[in-house]
């Protein structure tokens, strides 16, 4: 049989919806505002992939919320391998990757924070990880869930059979709240070498690039109607048009415009839905360098129940053909956590690149 460790930091994603930016360290402020935990559902849509070979496999797990509970709510052959207390830490992560260090596969949930913690482990099996908090840069998660699960059962059914090292990245999310970006290494994780499943590391926009954003903004301000709400996304293609509005900007945030006016700064999910009802409301995007992500990286306040109320038509992507070159032909990407969602989402879209100019971008979820 073969051998698949699963970690499931339970509180992963929680300070998303709630625009906190992140988990680390405000998990309990995240559950007093309101925010609901997901990793575990994120899990389940990958772990179902595996249903089919579930009989070949055995899972090592930690106990309760961190892998035990849903492995046996699916039905799998478990081993608890690691006891985790009521409340888990960065603790239990590390003890439960040392116990299962000698597992054909490590299948983990979680951001950047859990992937550090993978590599504290020093742990030398192959991993995949599956993308379940809020800052997700590093190249060692699969572009989706589902995307995940595949990846695995290819892996172990052989399918995959060469891997090579890929990098953990992380962002100090004291600094990224105050809309800073510091940026480290930590170190690196084997993963099976398919790059068509695995999200590509994230890329920071080239200097060059402020005269192309700044004709971009130009054509947006210029699309901008009176007395209409716009929620501006994160991002510096973003912030160069809040610059060119004379307002201040969440760099990491999304903020509120009506009429050249901030009406609010970084709002929350509960504070996008109850802005909604007030007037019509469009939405600004800009995707990430590198990793061509419109939704569900960093900014999950822009949550599936705002998209289905905003709709395809009211959402506006501003991008520079440099971004777009370096996706090599890829989509521009969605992961919401919602499948319907995100296939009202997909499809073709005008792309804004400049003063009066466009380009049409495929949107997908993989």
């Amino acid at each position: 049989m073969k051998t698949v460790g699963l970690i499931v930091n339970p509180i992963a994603g929680l300070g998303g919806s709630v625009g906190l930016k992140g988990t680390d360290g405000v998990a309990e402020e995240a559950i007093r505002r309101g925010a609901e935990p997901r990793a575990a559902a994120r899990t389940a849509v990958a772990l179902k992939r595996l249903l089919p070979i579930k009989d070949e496999l055995r899972l090592l797990c930690p106990s309760g919320e961190m892998g035990e509970r849903l492995a046996r709510e699916l039905g799998f052959d478990i081993e608890v391998v690691y006891v985790c207390g009521d409340k888990t830490s960065q603790r239990d992560t590390l003890g439960a990757a040392r116990a299962m260090a000698g597992a054909d596969l490590l299948l983990f949930a979680g951001g950047d924070g859990t992937a550090r913690d993978i590599v504290s482990a020093g742990i030398s099996c192959t991993v995949i990880g599956i993308p379940a908090g809020v800052k997700i840069h590093s190249p060692v998660y699969a572009t989706r869930p589902e995307r995940a699960g595949e990846l695995a059962l290819r892996f172990l059914q052989g399918g995959c059979c060469h891997t090579r090292e890929a990098e953990v990245v992380d962002i100090d999310e004291a600094s990224y709240r105050d809309g800073r970006v510091c940026t480290s290494l930590y170190g690196y994780l084997k993963v099976p070498d398919d790059r068509d499943f695995l999200q590509h590391g994230k890329a920071p926009s080239p200097v060059g690039e402020r005269a192309e954003q700044e004709s971009i903004a130009a054509e947006m301000m210029g699309r901008m109607r009176e007395d209409v709400y716009y929620l501006i996304g994160p991002g510096s293609t973003t912030r160069t048009l809040m610059d060119r509005l004379g307002l201040t900007n969440t760099l990491l945030g999304v903020d509120l415009v009506c009429t050249r006016t901030l009406v609010q700064a970084d709002l929350s999910e509960r504070d996008i839905l109850r802005r909604l009802e007030e007037r019509e409301t469009h939405l600004v995007l800009t995707p990430t360098g590198g990793q061509g992500y419109l939704l569900g990286r960093g900014n999950q306040q822009l949550s599936a129940q705002v998209l289905g109320k905003i709709g395809k038509e009211r959402l506006h992507i501003l991008a520079t053909r440099e971004k777009l070159f370096y996706l090599e032909g890829r989509p521009l990407l969605v992961d919401t956590g919602d499948a319907e969602t995100d296939r009202m989402l997909s499809g073709y879209a005008r792309v804004i690149v400049g003063f009066m100019e466009e380009q049409m971008c495929r949107i997908g979820g993989e």
